[in-house]
């Protein structure tokens, strides 16, 4: 199972939600209907104007039963639902007028104006609520899953705590295994699962309960896990109770998911528009639909090689070149050398022409961090990466051939200081589509096809998909020791607030079902993972 990214499917990188994605195919009233190998778990209330059920069936909405012990009066109170916004409006209305000009041949579909366009961008651009607003693709009945008895407008749902007291396994677990296991069944050969994971709130505690049941029913399907954390401070008022809670969390989601897959990727900036990832683009941290869209393009192209086909040694590699599967991408980082389980996401949105252009900036230059807490300019003999470009410009504009790609990144290598251990490479010739919902967040020295044009002009409007068709794009993952302060800082924040004698947040971990002997495991895990990436010491020859 691979995930195919933000555009037209539901990969957005917000809150409540745990995402496993590919395809499936199924029959409705007699069309071939495709939509997301994918299970999604959400809050109540949490999908907008989107039913539970998806979109290609009418479901009548079910009535309570009868309370048999209660024979007082019942009243039932019920919100409004939710209205769709523009873009769901038209396309609906598109859908509609498509399937009836298909039943009359000769007919033409003419296409909408421009005016509704902006229209549509500005409704997105200053009204998504739900990722459900900009989403485009059908889903399958068994896809989303809302959590019972957790509504988001009612009461929070910010730590593992909570999520652990308001997900029972027995009442709701087996129906999330069910709807897993019947896409499982329906691959004929599953490279792994993939999961995307909100881990800033209640999610993560949901996540390793589900997690733990799949490493048990099964044992050799590796899970790659993507560690999710929005731009932007979590409160705006921050009292030490509430920091202290916010650290022990993110030590616990952490060491409780890791040790439930093969590989885990944190991702997730304090402040996506203030990092030197954002260099050509144009971010709000306060709008989720902007800083989704730049992860999630992420997450897009270092998964591509998933889908590509593998082509022999002998074969002549005109589109793509590097498919590899989920499990080799897992050996390849965490199975070789320091055997280290936490990756590095980096990516270049948009990736420069292979030669010439803004500043003469080269590829490996451009790619920057979407993971956070990480080190600058460490020099990691040992670091093991997987690299993905695609959609990449010659100096002219064209695109770029495969060969020139690979000549490109490893003529790059030999000239760098230091280069790491080992690097698989995946190209093709595909770009980023940018479609009509993709949020405005290129600057206005982004060309048409993703070029980079001159310098950025000051408060100028940034561009989106009426100006922008594709971007080109790189994305790598890195299993290197800049990752260590990070870990350094889960580890060191686990120790100080929740196992040292007097530990301030000692009673709150007790409050969430931690007993010291699962903190003590948690900070030997931790603390092998810190081991595993220092630098040894140096002895002294004195004795």
């Amino acid at each position: 199972m691979s995930c195919l990214g933000w555009l037209g499917t539901p990969l957005l990188i917000q809150c409540s939600r745990i995402r496993i994605l590919t395809w499936t195919c199924f029959i409705v009233l007699g069309i071939p209907s495709y939509t997301p190998r994918l299970v999604s778990i959400n809050l109540r209330g949490s999908l907008g104007s989107m039913n539970s059920h998806g979109t290609l069936y009418t479901e009548v909405a079910s009535t309570s039963p009868d309370v048999v012990t209660w024979t007082g009066k019942v009243s039932t109170q019920a919100s409004e639902p939710f209205k769709r916004n523009l873009f769901l409006q038209r396309l609906y209305e598109e859908e509609e007028n498509s399937n009836m000009l298909n039943e009359i041949p000769g007919s033409k579909n003419g296409s909408p104006s421009e005016y509704e366009d902006k229209e549509i961008i500005e409704c997105l651009e200053n009204g998504v609520q739900f990722w459900s607003d900009y989403s485009k693709v059908h889903y399958h009945p068994r896809s989303l899953y809302e959590l019972d008895g957790v509504w988001p407008v009612v009461e929070e749902f910010n730590n593992y705590g909570i999520g652990r007291d308001c997900f029972a396994w027995a009442a709701q677990g087996e129906e999330i295994s069910d709807r897993l296991r019947f896409f499982v069944e329906e691959c004929d050969n599953i490279q792994g699962f993939q999961f995307i994971v909100d881990d800033s709130g209640g999610f993560s505690a949901v996540a390793a309960e589900f997690l733990e049941n799949i490493v048990d029913e099964y044992t050799n399907i590796p899970v790659l896990l993507y560690a999710v954390q929005g731009s932007g401070p979590r409160t705006n008022l921050q009292s030490r109770k509430r920091t202290v809670s916010e650290v022990l969390h993110d030590s616990i989601s952490f060491s409780r998911l890791s040790s439930y897959c093969k590989l885990i990727v944190p991702v997730g900036l304090p402040s996506l528009s203030k990092s030197k990832a954002s260099r050509f683009l144009h971010i709000e941290d306060a709008k989720h639909f902007h800083s989704s869209a730049v992860y999630a393009a992420a997450l897009h192209s270092i998964s591509l090689p998933f889908r590509m086909v593998p082509v022999g040694p002998t074969a002549d590699a005109c589109s793509s070149s590097g498919a590899v599967d989920i499990h080799g991408v897992v050996q390849m980082l965490s199975g070789q050398g320091r055997q280290n389980m936490v990756s590095v996401l980096d990516v270049a949105m948009p990736a420069p022409a292979l030669t010439g252009g803004q500043n003469d900036l080269s590829l490996l230059e451009m790619l920057q961090p979407l993971t956070p807490q990480t080190a600058d300019d460490v020099e990691d003999m040992l670091a093991i990466e997987h690299m993905t470009v695609h959609g990449a410009l010659a100096s002219e504009g064209h695109r770029a051939s495969v060969g020139e790609v690979k000549d490109t990144v490893e003529g790059a290598f030999r000239c760098a200081n230091t280069r790491p251990m080992s690097c698989h490479l995946s190209v093709a010739l595909c770009p980023l589509p940018i479609p009509l919902p993709f949020p405005s967040i290129f600057g206005n020295n982004v060309g048409k096809q993703g070029e980079l044009m001159g310098s950025q002009t000051i408060n100028s409007s940034p561009k989106g998909s009426l100006e922008i068709h594709s971007v080109p794009m790189a994305a790598r993952l890195r299993s290197s020791s800049v990752v260590l302060p990070l870990l350094e800082n889960k580890l060191q924040n686990l120790q100080r607030f929740g196992i040292q004698r007097g530990a301030a947040g000692a009673e709150l971990l007790r409050s969430w079902g931690f007993g010291m002997e699962e903190l003590m495991e948690m900070d030997e895990m931790l603390s092998k993972m810190v081991a595993a990436l220092r630098p040894p010491q140096l002895t002294s020859d004195s004795d």
